[in-house]
């Protein structure tokens, strides 16, 4: 039986190299690919913002279905944090792994407390892959 990973995605240089990630998991594992893109700001479908996340998903899928691996987009606007959503659809789906990107921090940066990264890799009832942007994209 194929599994599921599920990735959360935003539009930068950690969210493609999570992308990047994943299909690879996915590609490996013959998973079905969720990709779930999670927006702060419900109520605000028609802000920019809110666009350019949505054409920036349709270009996520695009590559994920270009390697042949199954996909299936979450773009969620509900007001929850984005971590709760990846942890939400992870749940639901029952996923095997979940792909996150990470950004460098500073020592101090560290020690702050509720990022998204960090809830998902404290929550999650699954294996979770946190991956860095290259240096050179960094």
């Amino acid at each position: 039986m194929p599994g599921t990973v599920v990735v959360g995605f935003i539009d930068s240089n950690e969210g493609r190299a999570a992308l990047a990630a994943a299909i690879e998991e996915s590609v490996l594992r013959r998973a079905k690919l969720i990709l779930v893109s999670s927006a702060w700001g419900a109520g605000r479908e028609d802000s920019a913002e809110l666009i350019a996340s949505s054409s920036a998903v349709e270009v996520a899928k695009s590559e994920i279905e270009g390697r042949g691996v199954v996909c299936e987009v979450h773009e969620l606007v509900r007001g929850k944090d984005p971590s709760q959503d990846v942890l939400d659809v992870a749940n639901a789906e029952s996923a095997d792994l979940i792909v996150i990107g990470v950004r460098r921090r500073s020592p101090v940066g560290k020690l702050i407390l509720g990022s998204n990264s960090q809830t998902i890799l404290l929550n999650a009832d699954c294996p979770v892959l946190a991956v860095k942007p290259s240096s050179a994209s960094a």
